[in-house]
């Protein structure tokens, strides 16, 4: 994909996406979110579109999470539908994650159309469990107990990523690659964090334990207009909790957290996904006052597990 090549593939997303589900007004799907700019900007090599005849119809991204990637959004235009065209848009797909050497592949599709799962079988990826993607809605009677805990900083081990110094966010990082190389080997979000951080995305909340020197969790977050979230949501795009005796305490710590920062940004809405293989972490969710808004289904290259276990403190979901 080129740079030129973006206002186009930012309409051929949404019109497909739009027309897939129903929608009177088709390119009104995403909202003012965008998939497209902010993925590009990450990893140019890793953004891909098909021209006929000069012109743009499709598109699809990698996103490499050290050993973990997956791919997608993938679209194309609806007047090019069934005629053979996706193939295009896998096959350098599944090069580049050879290239980057992904041990765990993956990705995330619409779990009530055979024909999408039917295609991505043909590549050897498989159907596991549901994704859902949860919303909650902070509610009125919420909002100034969260402000002020956050305004009184009652969570002084709870810190955002941008609110370090430049000279240690490197060490910060190795942190972050520590954690999350603990519970699935290889993953690693560095680029995710580093991406929202310098195209201004949203922030990371870094979550320490009582001492203030071993990281034990973080919540990578988008929010604003022109990011994956869009005006008035807080996206968790990616989060995890290590893995110990207070994993499930941490990862309420977290959401609590979550819900502060956007209670702060004047946003009532945080969006997440939850794979329903990871149990522990859906059922907290839900506990917290999430409710799924609508469900996708995972499918995992050579039907790997890869870190979807019951008691993994894991939220993403692919998309």
């Amino acid at each position: 994909m080129r740079e030129d090549d973006l206002d186009d593939a930012d309409t051929i997303l949404r019109l497909s996406f739009g027309t897939f589900m129903g929608l009177d007004d088709p390119m009104s799907f995403f909202g003012d979110s965008d998939f497209v700019r902010s993925r590009y900007t990450t990893d140019p090599n890793s953004a891909f579109a098909i021209e006929i005849d000069g012109n743009l119809v499709g598109s699809n991204f990698v996103t490499d999470w050290g050993s973990v990637g997956f791919f997608g959004p993938l679209s194309i235009h609806p007047t090019y539908w069934n005629k053979g065209i996706a193939k295009h848009l896998i096959i350098p797909v599944l090069e580049r994650l050879a290239k980057l050497e992904i041990q765990y592949a993956g990705l995330f599709t619409f779990a009530q159309s055979p024909k999408h799962v039917y295609l991505y079988q043909k590549y050897d990826f498989w159907p596991r469990f549901l994704t859902s993607i949860m919303t909650k809605t902070i509610t009125e009677k919420n909002d100034e107990k969260r402000l002020e805990l956050s305004q009184k900083h009652e969570k002084p081990h709870d810190v955002r990523f941008t609110e370090i110094r430049n000279d240690v966010k490197s060490l910060v990082l190795d942190d972050c690659k520590y954690l999350t190389n603990g519970i699935f080997p290889g993953l690693d979000l560095q680029k995710e964090i580093l991406a929202v951080d310098s195209q201004k995305l949203g922030d990371t909340i870094l979550l320490y334990d009582p001492s203030g020197n071993k990281l034990t969790g973080i919540a990578i977050c988008h929010y604003g207009k022109g990011t994956e979230a869009g005006s008035n949501v807080c996206y968790i795009k990616f989060a995890a909790i290590s893995t110990n005796n207070n994993s499930h305490s941490n990862f309420v710590r977290m959401l609590n957290s979550v819900e502060s920062m956007a209670l702060e940004k004047g946003i009532y809405k945080i969006t997440a996904g939850s794979n329903m293989e990871r149990h522990l972490a859906y059922k907290a969710m839900i506990n917290y006052g999430f409710k799924s808004e609508f469900q996708g289904v995972s499918m995992h290259k050579g039907n790997k597990q890869g870190y979807n276990t019951p008691s993994t403190f894991i939220i993403d979901d692919w998309r």
